[in-house]
């Protein structure tokens, strides 16, 4: 069959991406792309350890970065992004800046982070008050408060699962539970942290009945990424994506949404809380 009036497939602009070895949700990312764009994704190095921050620094260190973006160099992508949030906040905002750098030696490309998304979408939304989700230990989810809080925005509550593995498996009804223990009345932003932690279809949901915008690490990267590239991601009725979807910079009072304390002291960690 003469197929040759089909012509040759349609050009696509290339983003490199650069995840932790046990990254498990690289068809959530697509997710979010448009169809002129291709992912390019690679992994760290395996190494036996937890999700944990000594995790986050071994996946983070600049030689491990180097090595990524350079077996991206070859496919030529426009621009390289780190899909880990933890191991883009470990070292800080000068961490995730000289990890943005260490990346754009390598590969002579714009590089970014999850974490430094996260910071800009921040910034676009308007928000100075964010309510946390995360899947970490309370070490890690303190680690992201204080990135956060260095950045100058308030953490209003947070609610974290305590895991170390197999964060992938958490099914929507568990994000979304944990979403609301952790939204207070004064929360502009919902933030819910890690890349292996699945959010797509879960966020127009948690948006309309929380009534304030939620980001995703995941989102937030794609999100950021794409901007790069002068084009937009695809999430329909979500609020960082969509600005129609947007409430304003003021979430309205909500009775009967649940007080939720900061994080626990050990104790009560090891009594159970999460």
């Amino acid at each position: 069959m003469d197929v040759s009036f089909l012509g040759g497939p349609r050009p696509q602009r290339g983003v490199g991406v650069v995840a932790p070895f046990d990254f498990a949700l690289d068809r959530e990312l697509w997710r979010w792309v448009p169809d002129e764009i291709s992912l390019h994704l690679t992994r760290t190095p395996y190494v036996p350890v937890e999700v944990s921050l000594d995790l986050a620094r071994l996946v983070s260190e600049h030689e491990t970065l180097h090595e990524a973006v350079r077996t991206l160099n070859a496919i030529a992508p426009e621009v390289v992004a780190y899909a880990c949030t933890s191991g883009s906040f470990v070292g800080g905002i000068a961490g995730e800046r000289a990890m943005c750098a260490a990346m754009t030696r390598a590969g002579a490309v714009p590089s970014l982070t999850t974490s430094g998304a996260l910071l800009d979408a921040l910034a676009e939304l308007g928000v100075r008050r964010v309510a946390l989700v995360t899947p970490y230990t309370v070490s890690v989810t303190r680690s992201l408060e204080e990135y956060v809080a260095e950045a100058g925005v308030s953490v209003t509550g947070c609610a974290y699962m305590g895991l170390t593995r197999h964060i992938w498996k958490v099914p929507y009804r568990q994000v979304s539970e944990m979403a609301h223990k952790a939204v207070r009345n004064d929360a502009q932003a919902l933030f819910i942290s890690c890349t292996n932690l699945p959010t797509y279809d879960v966020i127009p949901q948690l948006e309309a009945e929380l009534r304030i915008p939620v980001i995703s690490a995941n989102q937030v990267t794609m999100w950021a990424a794409l901007r790069r590239l002068g084009t937009r991601a695809v999430g329909p009725y979500q609020a960082l994506i969509d600005p129609a979807a947007r409430y304003g910079p003021v979430r309205p009072e909500i009775p009967g949404l649940p007080e939720v304390r900061g994080l626990p002291d050990e104790e009560q960690q090891q009594e159970g809380w999460t």
